[in-house]
């Protein structure tokens, strides 16, 4: 029998026996890995929530409870059994499913998320406003071990704690982090504290100690001590019950009638509870479960070698910025890298291996990263920051306050710049230089192929004293650029390709696409010059003005959002004379789909660019 084909709603996998779950939990494996192996995506996790997913889906009353995912990567399952699974194989793609929970897309996603360690925040919340409008339903949010290392987390937790609300989080722990499992004892502790028995007796001998006269207080106290001692001895809960949560478990989150026994109990216990589930990454696909951070998240690949269909081996930005890292530092002990769990992802992979008390990885924890970046500058060391763009947000307030403030000399290395691609709004790296740029002290480059990126990592390390921010892509640089082997010099931009008819100034990757611009208008008898800026601040208005003097005609191409954008800062230098056209993203969140695509739908690839040209200066 074929169980998923008959379950589209959560009201339809009720209709299943407890029994029959485990089935289910199979066939939603095989799904997945179909599915994902087809549009790319994230197979470890959703892999590894399966059965919890199922469990929760089965036990709770949906869409009237509520579930909040932490950063929402791991919400496949919870796509599939809440009506979207024949739209699965859109996933990620233009105008397809969002690879994270999206309000816009179903009233069973009830808080967009992406970034990790909000979703207690969200879900305290929401369980408050819940109690305000005198409702009553579940609030759930789900949490990893590795988000717990956000700080947010914390802060969510400990005001939790002290609430009284009402909320249940859920600890899904792959990796071990939180604590091990210390057996029965641990088990049957866990099983007495969120009887109700047990509750209501606790109450009911805590108002009468208390009424006891003169040694009741006291008599309380000394039982509450002694009690906590035990408990901090076996317990792998205590941290969480001494935030004011009452904590079950470890429990198996793949043993379904398990998690659904927890759930019953949960409904029984009033203000926040914590349940502990420990789960496999990768649970059911043999590469998955071997390489859970390889397989973390994969383009389309092949199931049964787990091998990606696209090539892999071509160098990426990353891999540049990595190899160029491990060379600095070998010549300069002063040198060191951090990155917020992510040290595969920004090609810190080989530094760590190379130079293991250099690194520092510090879990999901981009504020604490850049502070303690600004602590180790301060104190004569030179730290390198590897953060993709999106990441970096989080971390205004200590770029601005912590480095900038005090004029250190932190590099700031920021991966993912500019358009990502089908993670989609919450990845896009569209507002990095809009707010570095605005902050004093700050210095800001983005190269535009390789080379530049190893000369301007040399510049900001070893030639530069003060804050500074290089932006580079993801993916790929298809060719060199034109003068990328002139040194950088601070404020100093190049001239690419001369020109008189117009001057194509971009930055970045965009100055290949200024590149295939001036070859399509070549054919139409144009003849463009580009400015490859290099640094977007301080801005180089000498070669700007020089150039937009002799052509009287400047495009301006910028993948950022337009007020946030070059273009602002280009108008504001140039002479009323000068026509101009300034080809920005909008001011709005750009969803998913491939970058090549994102940039033709907002015509910023060079067939549209050019077209605009044409149709604007040279008709």
């Amino acid at each position: 029998m074929n169980y998923l084909d008959n379950i589209d709603f959560p009201q339809d996998l009720k209709k299943l026996k407890i029994n029959e779950l485990n089935y289910l939990s199979q066939e939603l494996r095989d799904f997945i890995i179909k599915s994902v192996s087809a549009t790319g995506g994230h197979i470890a996790s959703n892999l590894g929530v399966v059965d919890l997913t199922v469990a929760l889906h089965y036990g709770l009353n949906l869409p009237e409870d509520k579930i909040i995912w932490d950063v929402g990567h791991q919400s496949y399952i919870h796509k599939i059994l809440t009506g979207r699974k024949h739209q699965m194989h859109t996933l990620r793609q233009l105008n397809g499913l969002s690879g994270f929970p999206k309000r816009a897309e179903s009233i069973y996603d009830v808080f967009d998320t992406g970034h990790s360690s909000t979703s207690i925040s969200a879900a305290i919340g929401i369980a408050r406003a819940r109690d305000l409008k005198k409702e009553n339903y579940e609030v759930v949010a789900v949490i990893g071990d590795g988000a717990l290392t956000g700080g947010m987390a914390f802060e969510a937790l400990n005001d939790a704690g002290r609430s009284n609300t009402k909320l249940i989080v859920i600890l899904n722990d792959n990796e071990m982090s939180i604590s091990e499992n210390v057996g029965g004892m641990s088990s049957y502790l866990s099983k007495l504290r969120t009887e109700p028995k047990y509750l209501s007796t606790k109450k009911d001998v805590e108002k009468l100690l208390d009424k006891l006269p003169n040694h009741g207080k006291n008599l309380k106290a000394f039982l509450r001590r002694a009690k906590n001692g035990i408990k901090q001895m076996v317990v792998p809960g205590m941290m969480f019950e001494e935030l004011g949560f009452t904590y079950m478990g470890p429990l198996d989150g793949h043993n379904i009638p398990e998690l659904l026994d927890a759930f019953n109990k949960a409904k029984n216990i009033k203000g926040p509870l914590l349940i502990h589930v420990k789960t496999i990454k990768g649970k059911g696909y043999k590469f998955a479960e071997e390489m859970p951070n390889i397989y973390h998240g994969v383009s389309a690949f092949n199931i049964e070698t787990g091998v990606a269909l696209s090539n892999s081996s071509v160098s990426s930005y990353s891999d540049v910025f990595g190899e160029k890292l491990c060379e600095i530092a070998e010549k300069n002990e002063s040198v060191v890298a951090i990155t917020a769990a992510m040290t595969d992802g920004t090609g810190l992979t080989e530094f760590s291996k190379q130079y293991p008390n250099r690194l520092f990885d510090i879990g999901i924890a981009e504020q604490h990263a850049v502070t303690m970046a600004a602590g180790l500058a301060a104190n004569g060391i030179v730290p390198v920051v590897a953060l993709y763009s999106s990441f970096l947000q989080r971390a205004y307030d200590q770029v601005i306050h912590d480095v900038a403030l005090q004029n250190l000399h932190v590099v700031l290395a920021v991966d993912r710049a500019g358009l990502v691609g089908n993670d989609g709004e919450t990845h896009q790296g569209i507002f990095d230089s809009a707010f570095l740029c605005q902050i004093p002290n700050m210095t800001v480059l983005a190269p535009a192929d390789y080379i530049e990126l190893k000369s301007m990592l040399e510049f900001a390390v070893n030639e530069y004293d003060g804050p500074i921010a290089i932006r580079y892509p993801r993916g790929n640089s298809k060719s060199n650029i034109n003068n990328s082997y002139v040194k950088v010099e601070l404020g100093n931009g190049t001239v690419v390709e001369e020109g008189m008819d117009i001057t194509i100034v971009a930055h970045g990757k965009m100055v290949k696409t200024a590149v295939d611009v001036r070859n399509i208008l070549k054919s139409h008898n144009v003849d463009a010059e580009i400015i490859n800026l290099r640094f977007l601040k301080p801005l180089d208005k000498n070669i700007i003005l020089k150039s937009a003097n002799k052509t009287k005609k400047v495009l301006i191409i910028d993948e950022t959002v337009k007020d946030g954008s070059i273009v602002l800062k280009i108008n504001s230098i140039l002479p009323d004379n000068i026509k101009t056209l300034c080809k920005t993203l909008p001011d709005e969140f750009i969803t998913h789909g491939s970058v090549d695509e994102l940039l033709k739908q907002n015509k910023l690839d060079a067939e549209s660019i050019s077209e605009e040209i044409i149709n604007k200066f040279f008709n």
